[in-house]
Order: C-alpha cells, then sequence, then structure tokens
C-alpha cells in the first residue's frame, strides 16, 4: 500500500505504510512505548492498535495516563463484566453495557436477578480474567453470520440489537480469548489493561431499551479508574456524598419532605421554608435597581404555547389542564407553565416600547411545572414543581455584549458568595436544528465568543472557560455556568442564552431612532437555575453546616437548670430584636443531650446558660463543629453573632 504522512505531537511528520498499524507505529518509536500503548488516535479519533493507519492525519499514541484512556478502561471493564457473569451463570443473556459518567453498567436477563452479595463474587471473577491478560480482536461479520452464532447461544437481545443496526454500517464482533460480544469499539490491547483499580457498585432493574412494555433486567453498575489512588478517592468522594445528601440531611434538620400524593413538588417545612425565603431575599436584593420583578400567569391558554413552539417541542414535558366540568362553559385546554419566558415576552409587547428604555430586565421568581418521568426524580435535585430565578432581558444587537457581560458579572458575584470559587463558563455553539438564519448565528457567536475571552481575562484565569460544539438550544447559541462543591462535584447551574426565536413568533418590537419597528434581542437568563435545586446543592456543599447568615435557626439558647429559663428567655429576645433567629430550649433534660441534639441538627451557634450566666448577664457559646467554648458577656455575645449574621450583599 502507498505511504501516509503521519504528523506527531511535536509537530514532526513522518511517513509510514498505510497497510502498518497502531502497534507498527508505537514499536517504531519505542519498544518502552509500545508497551504502554493501549490505542491510538488519528486527527482526535481513538482506534484499536491493531487498526491500520490507512490516511493521512495528526497522530498520537495513548496510554494509561492519558484521559482518554479512562473511557476505554471503563468500556472493557464492562466486556470483563459481562464475560465474568456468563462464566458463573451460564445461560445468562448479555444485553448492553455502555460508558457511564464514572463508570460502567451492562444489562443482564436472568430468571433470578442479580443481588449486592453476588457481586463480589463477580468482582473476584473478573479479576481472574484481567489476570489472563488475553487479546481483543476484532473481525467484521456479516449480519447473517452475527445473527445466526447469536441465536444458536439463546442470546435474543443481541439479535435483536443486530437488526437494529443500520446496512451500511459494519457489524464488529471483539473478543478476549474465547468470549465474544457484539461492539462498535474501540477496546485496548487486552484485559490485562483493565487494570484492578474498579470497583462494582450496585444492582438495579431497568427496562429493555427503557421501555416499561419490555422485560425487566438486571443491571450491575461498576466503577473503574486508571489507578488505586483515583479509584479510593473516588469512594472517599461518595462516602462523603452520602454524609451530604440533601435527602438526609433534610429529614435531619427538618427542612422539608415529599410524599406519594404529590410526585416530584416539595412539602416545606418552617426551617426549610426559611431559608428558601432568605434565598430569594437575598436574590432580589442583587437584582434592586437593574431589574423590574414582574409575576406572570401561572396557567396560559394552549395557543400561546403553540405560537411559542414549546407545544411542538416540549408538550410531553408539560401539565395541560381543563375544567373538570364537562358543562362548563370554557372547554378550552390550558397548560401550566414549563417556563416563564412567553409570559415576559408578552408583558415586553404590552404597550410601545422605544430604543431609548432599552434594555428592558424582567425578572421572575416563577412557579413552574414540567413533567419528569418518576424514575428521574431526585429529591430537590429533580423535582415536576420548582421556582426559577429567571430573567429576561430585551436589548438591542449593540447592547448584547455588555448586557451577557453584566449578567456574567452577577452570577460569579453570586457564586462567590456562596462559597463557591471555582467556575467553568462554557460556549454551546449552533446546533443542527435550529431556528434563525446562519447570519443571526454568526452575530450572536462572535459576540459571545468575544465575551467569552473577556471573562477569562477579567478573571485572570482564575474561571475556566470552554466550547460545547452544537450544545447551544434550537433558538440561539449560550453560556452555561458550572461550579464544584465543596467535594468536587460539578454542577450546571447558571445560564445565558440568547433567543431569535420567541421575539419573533410573537411579533416583539420596538421602534428605533429611525422610527422604525426592530425586533429586540433576547437574551435568557438564570443564576441559580432551580432554586429547590440551588438550595439542595448548597446542603450538600456545607453538608449543613451553614454561614451564620443562611441558615434556619442560628442560635438555640439551651438551659442547663430551670433557675436560668426567664433569663434564656430574656436572651432570646435579645437576640430575635438584633436579627437573629434564636430558640429556647428550656426542656427537663442534661445539657449533653441538648447539645448533642442540636449538633444533629446543625445549629451554628448554641449558648448555655445556668444559674452564673444568669447572675452574670453572660452565656457560654458553643459553635457547631468545635468542642471548645468560651464565656462571653451577652451584650458581647449578641454584638459577634449580629454582625456575622449579616449577608454577604449588605456588608461593607
Amino acid at each position: 500500500m502507498p505511504d501516509v504522512s503521519l504528523t506527531f505531537p511535536d509537530g514532526s511528520v513522518r511517513a509510514y505504510d498505510a497497510a502498518a498499524t497502531g502497534a507498527d507505529l508505537a514499536n517504531s518509536i519505542s519498544k518502552s512505548l509500545a508497551k504502554k500503548a493501549i490505542a491510538y488516535a488519528v486527527n482526535g479519533t481513538v482506534r484499536d492498535l491493531s487498526d491500520p493507519l490507512g490516511a493521512d492525519g495528526a497522530v498520537e499514541i495513548i496510554t494509561r495516563d492519558d484521559p482518554r484512556a479512562l473511557e476505554l478502561i471503563r468500556h472493557d471493564a464492562a466486556h470483563v463484566l459481562a464475560e465474568a457473569v456468563q462464566e458463573l451463570w451460564p445461560g445468562t443473556q448479555v444485553t448492553i453495557g455502555p460508558v457511564i459518567e464514572n463508570g460502567f453498567y451492562y444489562d443482564f436477563a436472568r430468571d433470578t436477578p442479580f443481588t449486592l452479595d453476588d457481586l463480589p463474587v463477580i468482582e473476584k471473577k473478573m479479576r481472574e480474567i484481567i489476570g489472563r491478560n488475553k487479546p481483543f480482536t476484532k473481525e467484521v461479520w456479516t449480519r447473517e453470520r452475527a445473527r445466526q452464532i447469536f441465536a444458536d447461544k439463546g442470546e435474543s437481545y443481541k439479535v435483536e440489537l443486530i437488526d437494529a443496526i443500520p446496512e451500511d454500517q459494519d457489524l464488529k464482533i471483539y473478543a478476549q480469548g474465547d468470549w465474544f460480544d457484539l461492539c462498535r469499539g474501540p477496546h485496548m490491547a487486552s484485559t490485562g489493561q483493565v487494570g484492578t483499580a474498579f470497583k462494582l457498585m450496585k444492582v438495579a432493574g431497568a427496562y429493555w431499551r427503557g421501555d416499561s412494555n419490555n422485560p425487566m433486567l438486571t443491571r450491575i453498575y461498576g466503577t473503574a479508574w486508571a489507578d488505586q489512588a483515583e479509584l479510593d478517592a473516588y469512594l472517599h468522594m461518595l462516602e462523603e456524598a452520602e454524609k451530604r445528601d440533601h435527602r438526609r440531611l433534610g429529614r435531619e434538620m427538618d427542612l422539608f419532605h415529599f410524599q406519594e400524593e404529590g410526585p416530584g413538588v416539595v412539602f416545606w417545612h418552617a426551617k426549610g421554608w426559611r431559608m428558601f425565603q432568605k434565598l430569594t431575599a437575598y436574590m432580589r436584593r442583587r437584582l434592586e435597581g437593574d431589574y423590574d420583578e414582574v409575576n406572570a400567569p401561572q396557567v396560559l391558554d394552549s395557543s400561546l404555547w403553540q405560537t411559542s413552539g414549546h407545544w411542538g417541542w416540549y408538550k410531553e414535558n408539560m401539565f395541560a389542564v381543563q375544567s373538570a366540568d364537562p358543562k362548563a362553559e370554557d372547554q378550552r385546554v390550558f397548560a401550566l407553565k414549563p417556563m416563564n419566558c412567553p409570559g415576559h415576552v408578552m408583558i415586553f409587547k404590552h404597550g410601545l416600547k422605544s430604543y431609548r428604555e432599552l434594555p428592558i430586565r424582567l425578572a421572575e421568581f416563577g412557579t413552574v411545572h414540567r413533567y419528569e418521568p418518576s424514575g428521574a426524580l431526585h429529591g430537590l435535585m429533580r423535582v415536576r414543581g420548582f421556582t426559577q430565578d429567571d430573567a429576561h432581558i430585551f436589548c438591542t444587537d449593540e447592547q448584547m455584549a455588555a448586557e451577557c457581560l453584566k449578567i456574567n458579572d452577577l452570577i460569579l458575584s453570586v457564586y462567590e458568595h456562596f462559597g463557591f470559587h471555582e467556575i467553568v463558563v462554557k460556549l454551546s455553539t449552533r446546533p443542527e436544528k435550529r431556528v434563525g438564519s446562519d447570519a443571526l448565528w454568526d452575530r450572536a457567536e462572535a459576540v459571545m465568543m468575544d465575551v467569552l475571552k473577556q471573562i477569562e481575562a477579567q478573571s485572570g484565569g482564575r474561571i475556566k472557560t470552554g466550547i460545547l460544539e452544537g450544545e447551544g438550544a434550537f433558538y440561539g447559541p449560550k453560556f452555561e455556568y458550572t461550579l464544584r462543591d465543596a467535594i468536587g462535584r460539578e454542577w450546571q447551574c447558571g445560564t445565558t442564552q440568547v433567543d431569535f426565536n420567541l421575539p419573533e413568533r410573537f411579533g416583539a418590537f420596538y421602534i428605533d431612532s429611525d422610527s422604525e419597528k426592530k425586533q429586540p434581542v433576547m437574551i435568557h437568563r438564570a443564576i441559580c437555575g432551580s432554586m429547590e435545586r440551588f438550595l439542595g446543592i448548597l446542603i450538600e456543599n456545607f453538608a449543613g453546616h451553614f454561614p451564620l447568615w443562611f441558615a434556619p435557626v442560628q442560635v438555640v439558647v439551651a438551659t442547663i437548670t430551670s433557675d436560668a429559663d426567664d433569663y434564656a428567655k430574656s436572651v432570646v429576645a435579645k437576640l430575635r430584636a438584633a436579627g437573629l433567629h434564636a430558640e429556647t430550649d428550656l426542656r427537663n433534660e442534661k445539657i449533653n443531650y441538648k447539645v448533642r441534639e442540636h449538633s444533629l441538627a446543625k445549629v451554628p451557634v448554641i449558648l448555655v446558660c445556668g444559674k452564673r450566666e444568669a447572675e452574670e448577664e453572660s452565656v457560654n457559646m458553643r459553635r457547631l463543629g468545635s468542642r471548645d467554648q468560651s464565656s462571653l458577656s451577652l451584650a458581647e455575645a449578641i454584638d459577634t453573632l449580629s454582625s456575622e449574621a449579616v449577608p454577604p450583599d449588605l456588608r461593607g
């Protein structure tokens, strides 16, 4: 075969026989590299080492310390899992086993579902298979051969998968020793390269192809990493995450609950609602002077959602409502709003707007409802009814960049106040299916790309940026803000989205300087996103140990003896007069019991009062998470705590 020209990461260019493989390439560089190689990439596409070079391009050898290796390790671990299960329980059918975030899973069809007790047995067998270090080999089979062989093995699910593969695609079979599977690849060179830094995590039921009309399969989840240190760090993070689970802390702190009669909606208790209101009050203060707060109707005629496009794009996620009385005069179909934007366009359209009035910024803490499958619901993180800290800016094209920067400054400032310092801002560009002309997209993306560069430059490199190709909304490009919490997890929260769609669909316009009608640029922005979800993130980030200004109960005044009850009541009265939320604990219990109970409820400060404190007008202060205690005069304690409890946006 003719030579191909390969460009290496250092910029050097060398010619190779096109029939040479990735393994040949690694060997030609060095024997040590060949031993460490697990795959190679041409023009960014990862390939098997056994694949021929084929054509010119930029080439890279991939080893296990390359970030791209992690997906290969997990992919191969899934195959090893499937082989282990079939060795241990012959007759079990394997279905699909993809790589997922932080790991992999495989779905199995078996009369007796797997249990957690089976996982150590499977892990032991997986280590045995990895120790055999069998090579991964690839063959392309005809459809007929593949169907026949899998049918003869009793693998009906694989036959169904084969039938679903388009005719123009190769049907690849990967073998590891005698065991083989239908797979697109790529894979590493051998099972030994999977390593032993893996763990099977849990079992769950899963319908075949996610359809409840299909048979229930057993799904085994696992995680795999490049080395033991990474696995240990991940498992430690999971332990921390379990301790911080907002659902657990919500019970312990008496913040909220869920129940079957209201699936996906929150029953806020007094303490949780107090936190919700603190968050809302904080956000209102941050918007004051720049935004006009509005409130659009909760229920609107479906015709409005048809005009907006949501009825066509989003109907399956919307709740439709109609009069329960079949004889009612109004039989129209209405919808609970899944978002606030169409209502804000209606408010903008009410009355003639001049270019002199722009930008117009409309904000709403609007309750919205979206249908989420019951299996997707997850505490405050995924609900059916929630509050969006939504805002929409109507501006001129020339004002767009300045508005995006202004939004960015607000978002970063809010996150900073809540203790989030590691932020990533990514620009999502035009998707394949979209509205608006290419010229509009070109202009919007150019402006937002320039803004993205300014965001990174202004932060001095503290804010990381990136591009998400093709991930924009159908109506315009957007910024996505991702924050990292105290244990390293990432949460996508804030967004800034440019919209070409709604102003055009609803005929929104303003009068420009030439007295002509002109369509405004509409910018959607959210900071918390879902207020409920943001609270869930805060609960887990702080593990319930909230800064004093945000805690639902800031101080508990607990008595040692009943002699101090009247004094404790007067202390609470003075604390409340100073703006603190304080409560008394006058129960006839030992003080250690009281301290332990309030510590479990994550009360930041406990003031202990006995007969001596009452006589001296002092208190004994204990801080959450500390065994130390200090004796202070009541006046000093109130001054210290009231100063600490000032929200960060109100501090001098």
